[in-house]
């Protein structure tokens, strides 16, 4: 059965494997990051409802018994308060045993909505938001053209958390390079405290050839991490990390060298260990472009 043929390449977080896809909107409305090889392949666009509409009517009908559904692409936030009700109430009323409504949101998405939006939207059934900080550094924010500060993202993480929604951060290990390593633990630990988020991931850097930040490896101005700086930095970043609420913490994704996971706060100093066993064993000469898996 046809349920949507849109251009461009689908991603999800990896808590969405099981989950319907809608891409409501087509790309990523920002699309400038240096570091960032996704939705290169699509101009941003924002479909019309009726054609949303159809592709929920089509996939209730082939996949009924979803449970999880996950309103792509990159930033489906960036639609308005009302288009988005719209289809967070359609998906409801069309697959009778959904359960959840997930979607990635830009800290510019979400401090353009009011408090009273947010809070709508997830009464309505918008359960979890998906938050990519990548760093507190606002140096380094600069340099990879994020198009936010760490005081916006702060703003931002707490306005979702405010309005009821789970929010899972992440954040990028080596985006600061060589160079602003200790600046980007410590600042992205502080923005990280401050906001407390539900879930947060840690990811490492990879560094494509099709990227900008590439060049900027080419031409000397960014020294990629070695793998022993990538666990120092992971180090170094969750100890000084502050939280007053639970969040659960995972390093666990196929980017990572150090697959290290628990609950903050209670467990940090758990990982630290694992992580100081780890050091002794790292390359440090090497700068990396990407993980063991990606050579």
């Amino acid at each position: 059965m046809f349920i949507d043929d849109a251009e461009g390449l689908v991603f999800r977080p990896p808590s969405e494997a099981y989950s319907f896809i809608l891409r409501a909107t087509i790309g990523c409305s920002h699309n400038t990051c240096t570091f960032c090889p996704m939705y290169k392949e699509s101009r941003f666009r924002v479909r019309p409802l009726d054609e949303i509409d159809g592709i929920i009517e089509r996939g209730a009908a082939a996949y009924p018994h979803i449970r999880r559904l996950f309103i792509a692409d990159g930033d489906a936030l960036v639609l308005r308060t009302d288009q988005l009700l719209h289809i967070i109430e359609k998906c409801y009323a069309s697959f009778p045993a959904l359960t959840r409504i997930g979607a990635y949101a830009t800290p510019a998405d979400l401090n353009r909505k009011t408090p009273e939006e947010l809070k709508a939207l997830h009464d309505a059934g918008l359960a979890i938001l998906y938050m990519g900080i990548e760093s507190g550094d606002d140096a380094v924010l600069t340099h990879v053209n994020k198009g936010t500060t760490a005081a916006a993202t702060i703003t931002a993480g707490q306005k979702a958390l405010a309005a009821g929604f789970k929010l899972s951060a992440m954040i990028l290990l080596g985006l600061g390079g060589q160079e602003r390593t200790h600046e980007h633990a410590l600042h992205t630990a502080d923005v990280v405290s401050a906001i407390n988020p539900t879930m947060l991931s840690a990811l490492s850097l990879i560094i494509p050839p099709t990227v900008p930040l590439y060049e900027d490896v080419q031409r000397g101005t960014f020294t990629p991490l070695t793998a022993k700086g990538f666990i120092r930095e992971l180090r170094e970043l969750l100890a000084h990390t502050e939280m007053t609420r639970p969040c659960i913490f995972r390093s666990n994704h196929v980017s990572n060298l150090a697959p290290v996971g628990g609950n903050l706060p209670q467990d940090k100093e758990k990982m630290i260990q694992a992580l100081d066993l780890m050091l002794p064993h790292m390359d440090d000469t090497t700068p990396l472009l990407g993980n063991i898996h990606n050579f």
